[in-house]
């Protein structure tokens, strides 16, 4: 059919006109996004295992705790990263800001690898680890909201829910390769081997990672939706300002959504599960190999129903496919330490694959519920800090918690009911929310987009 000139290389509908165009996107999001999550990840799978004793031994007992910490401190600094990442990419667009983050997540990680530990220099060790971590931390605040963005603006109005799980699939992916990788060095340096130098290996391969994930992400073409608004010349000045002044409420609800997933996600992806069950002087005692190759294996079922999880949302709508989720991960969470407990590491397997089965339902459909939330123009500001926030509110100290409850009661017990609370907690934020599923994402419907999607709320 014949309409009045798109932007160049776009349809009428707002998607890119070729479906190698569009495929080329998905690839680019999903290998993006696990390369900052490999990343990101190799961190708190090392923390488990080593950095403890490496960087923190003479805190003596509390060497784990304050260890676990540091995963959670990194959260801490996700809004510096997810407050330029919008700005920035409300105003100069979407695939610079994915470059830069990139690139910033690669040079930390590699840095950890040649960094001496506190035997070779000192309390300097823990010091430039932190700070290490911490632009981690900026570089993982900025990254999702872009990758999220340009997958789901690129995406068929029909098919959002199934392209939005590209980036999302990065998380399960970056921490299948994380553990495997990790798992592997365990077993070609095993034991002293392992501390001396194999932790140092996966950190170091992020060097070739980044390298690929540049190339990948240089050939794809700037989100139709914001090419459309610079067209326009209709970028947002303080797109951070007018976020907070209009939709103030509606981040903290969506970050609350997001915290229920987190707070949950982050027993493996935070490295506390691992160790936990490899501790030498806990109830479990594993090898570290079989443990790493249960969190692999884990993380495939999670890649799974994430991805099905996106394109059920397509059918059933977001806010559907999240009550579903919240049920399976309730469960998942009381299945959890009966079966890791239960000391056969086939059962732990069979626990955390049963928990990844909620995760990926509550997570999959994140990236189109979140795009659908926010006006155009300040979208990526919208995305990102709602994701930062509920990231702190969740994941941020999820470990150190669980470590907390552990110490203070002698149980897993207490572990297992903060994380069903957490559960609840972003069952009830979900029902605070209409379903928007297919809502219009382009600048000509800026003032149906405005409309609060909270229930009682008229407008934003």
């Amino acid at each position: 059919m014949s309409i009045s000139k798109p932007p160049q290389g776009l349809t009428p509908t707002g998607t890119i006109a070729a479906s190698a165009d569009r495929r080329r996107v998905v690839f680019a999001t999903v290998v993006g996004t696990t390369v900052e999550w490999y990343d990101f990840f190799i961190y708190a799978t090392a923390v488990g295992l080593v950095f403890g004793q490496l960087f923190f031994a003479p805190l003596g007992a509390n060497s784990a705790l304050i260890a676990f910490a540091t995963v959670g401190v990194s959260f801490l600094f996700r809004p510096l990263g997810a407050f330029l990442a919008g700005h920035f990419g409300d105003k100069y667009g979407r695939k610079v800001v994915l470059m830069w983050t990139l690139i910033l997540m690669g040079t930390a990680t590699a840095l950890i690898g040649v960094l001496p530990t506190y035997e070779a220099i000192g309390v300097a060790a823990p010091i430039l680890l932190v700070l290490l971590r911490i632009l981690q931390g900026i570089s993982a605040g900025g990254e999702w909201g872009g990758a999220v963005l340009m997958a789901v603006e690129h995406a068929p109005r029909a098919r959002r829910g199934a392209f939005g799980a590209s980036p999302q699939i990065g998380v399960p992916l970056g921490l299948l390769l994380a553990s495997g990788v990790m798992a592997l060095m365990a077993m070609i340096a095993p034991g002293d081997a392992f501390l001396a130098w194999g932790w140092r290996v996966p950190f170091l391969l992020s060097v070739v990672l980044i390298l690929v994930g540049y190339y990948v992400r240089r050939r794809v073409e700037e989100s139709p939706v914001f090419a459309e608004l610079a067209e326009r010349k209709e970028q947002t000045r303080t797109p951070i300002l007018v976020l907070l002044r209009k939709h103030l409420l509606l981040v903290f609800i969506a970050a609350l959504v997001f915290a229920g997933n987190n707070a949950v996600g982050y027993m493996t992806t935070g490295g506390y599960i691992q160790g936990y069950a490899t501790n030498p002087e806990g109830p479990l005692g594993f090898d570290r190999g079989p443990v790493l190759w249960a969190v692999a294996g884990s993380a495939v079922t999670w890649l799974l129903s994430t991805l099905a999880a996106g394109f059920v949302s397509d059918r059933i709508g977001r806010r559907t496919t999240y009550i579903i989720g919240w049920i399976l991960q309730l469960a998942g969470v009381f299945l959890l330490f009966p079966l890791v407990n239960s000391g056969s590491i086939w059962l732990l397997f069979l626990g955390l694959a049963a928990l990844t089965i909620g995760l990926g339902f509550t997570y999959g459909p994140q990236a189109a519920l979140y795009s659908e939330l926010f006006p155009a123009s300040i979208r990526f500001s919208g995305v990102s800090i709602s994701y930062a926030v509920g990231a702190i509110l969740g994941g941020a100290f999820a470990p150190l918690i669980a470590q907390w409850l552990v110490q203070a009661t002698g149980s897993t017990v207490s572990v297992t009911w903060y994380l069903a609370g957490m559960t609840l907690v972003g069952l009830c934020a979900t029902l605070l929310l209409r379903d928007r599923s297919g809502i219009p994402l382009g600048p000509d419907h800026e003032a149906e987009q405005a409309e609060s999607p909270i229930y009682g709320l008229s407008r934003a």
